[in-house]
């Protein structure tokens, strides 16, 4: 295998599998490392909702960039793409006030959505019990897939179709920089030298640079999620946000009537947990439902535990059966997920003119790293 490389990516998630594929198209040599036999992080447990309509500023702008980029692989190579729109379902008033103050603001702007009446609401979406929406805001163009899968056959593609060099069980453990290069080493001892290193470490801070990333000011989000069996006769078509999210997400926040928003009582508890209650169904018929947000800087990220809490995942499934009538606690499997975040929009750490860390980047990273690292390619190798 050939040492010298023009990038090399550390981390094989979604972050930096973009990045290497950006590279690569700009005819780059890409070696791309991934510490686990498969990426095991952020990127594989998560809804897999690319849902641009949540998201503001350049944000939005690199998840409808994003959104072009799934659909250009997905004619490609299958990677679950499914273009069935999101829904945002409104359940009271203060919500359908945003849903429409949102709708507003996208039609000047020329994202496309339509608004849902009650009636309208129950009539696509017949799962949903009639006593929850009072409307909801449509997003046709937004896509789902499903992360594993997606994962794996991204990566297959962009080893066998674009040339991207993959290693995985490759843990680097040491990259630094010198004679105009960077090295990286892996655990085996294997080296490795490129004009630029990208490390896209997730929420791993303690195996290249733990003082910095101790003093970083980065924050680990902990996420229940969990999937059902699946249901043959339900046709859920789409990403299912509900009132919860949107008194949640970032786009609903920049609205008027965001700061004058009361929190109704029987949200307390689930405000408190950070849950707001989403559904996707996936391939084989099951339904994704979650999720939770728990907290710990990137010194403490051990007491947040790798268990679930039964507790917490009685308070989604309980929301959730106020909002549909399928049963949702027929519950298959259950996990934690877990993604870094930072008081900025993410962190980006350039350690040398040959070594950057990109991590940090929230919950947007399945809608928005498309688009981001397309950008942050260009820029690379300007």
């Amino acid at each position: 295998m050939q040492k010298h490389f023009d990038l090399i990516v550390v981390g094989g998630g979604i972050m930096g599998t973009f990045h290497a594929y950006h590279a690569a198209r700009q005819n780059k040599s890409v070696l791309l490392l991934e510490k686990d036999n498969f990426p095991v992080g952020a990127t594989v447990r998560n809804f897999g909702q690319v849902v641009p309509s949540g998201l503001s500023g350049r944000w939005f702008n690199y998840g409808q960039r994003s959104l072009e980029l799934y659909q250009t692989l997905q004619s490609k190579v299958d990677l679950t793409v499914r273009n069935n729109g999101s829904v945002y379902v409104a359940s009271d008033d203060d919500e359908w006030q945003l849903a429409n103050e949102l709708y507003d603001y996208y039609q000047k702007i020329g994202y496309t959505c339509e608004l849902l009446s009650r009636q309208k609401c129950l009539e696509i979406y017949p799962y949903l019990r009639p006593s929850y929406p009072v409307g909801a805001l449509f997003f046709p163009q937004e896509l789902s897939v499903d992360s594993p899968v997606l994962m794996q056959r991204l990566l297959g593609y962009c080893k066998e179709q674009i040339g991207i060099t993959f290693l995985n069980n490759a843990t680097v453990v040491d990259c630094q920089s010198a004679s105009g290069k960077a090295t990286v080493r892996l655990a085996n001892r294997q080296e490795f030298e490129a004009e630029k290193v990208l490390i896209c470490n997730g929420h791993e801070f303690r195996m290249l640079y733990p003082e910095l990333f101790a003093n970083s000011g980065l924050i680990v989000s902990k996420l229940q999620m969990m999937q059902t069996i699946p249901f043959p006769t339900l046709s859920m078509k789409g990403n299912i946000l509900t009132g919860l999210t949107i008194r949640r997400y970032e786009s609903f926040q920049q609205m008027p009537s965001y700061a004058s928003m009361v929190t109704p009582e029987h949200y307390s508890d689930l405000k408190k947990w950070g849950i707001h209650v989403l559904f996707k169904q996936a391939e084989d018929g099951s339904v994704v439902i979650g999720d939770s947000h728990e907290y710990a800087d990137a010194q403490h990220v051990d007491d947040l535990g790798f268990h679930t809490t039964d507790y917490i995942n009685g308070l989604i499934i309980s929301e959730a059966e106020r909002i549909v009538t399928f049963e949702v606690d027929k519950i298959r499997t259950t996990w934690a997920g877990f993604y870094s975040q930072t008081t900025e929009e993410i962190y980006e750490r350039q350690i040398d003119d040959h070594i950057q860390i990109i991590t940090g980047i929230g919950g947007k990273g399945m809608t928005s790293t498309g688009g981001y690292s397309e950008e942050n390619i260009k820029k690379l190798f300007a």
